[in-house]
């Protein structure tokens, strides 16, 4: 199963190929997306992203995560998350949400396993 890849971009809005919602914050991995909703942990600009906002994502045997922090990067990602997914054995990407979904489509593009959070505002 392959990852879909990020159609469209833009200012609080997402858009992943092969899906018809349109997405604020979005989870990606092989094979499915969904609306990534801060209230179901807790998330927000600071501490940020946490390993219960990756979880789902993991369990869906990711090789690498893309974190997109968002257009103007305020979302943070503190250590112990990276930590996380690296005591998985997880390669993580921890980008401007641009740059991320650059990435995450590169990555997908090439036939890697790859899963992303994506923030599409500040």
């Amino acid at each position: 199963m392959s990852s879909p890849e990020i159609a469209s971009l833009s200012w609080g809005q997402m858009k992943v190929k092969g899906c018809s919602a349109t997405y604020k914050d979005c989870k990606v991995w092989p094979g499915g997306s969904r609306t990534w909703d801060w209230r179901e942990t807790g998330t927000n600009h600071s501490p940020g992203v946490q390993p219960a906002d990756l979880e789902e994502v993991v369990k869906k045997g990711v090789k690498t995560v893309v974190i997109g922090r968002g257009m103007s990067e305020a979302l943070q990602v503190p250590p112990s998350t990276v930590d996380y997914l690296k005591k998985n054995g997880i390669d993580v990407l921890v980008l401007q949400t641009e740059k991320a979904v650059e990435e995450y489509n590169a990555l997908a593009a090439q036939g890697v396993k790859v899963g992303g959070v994506f923030h599409s505002t500040c």
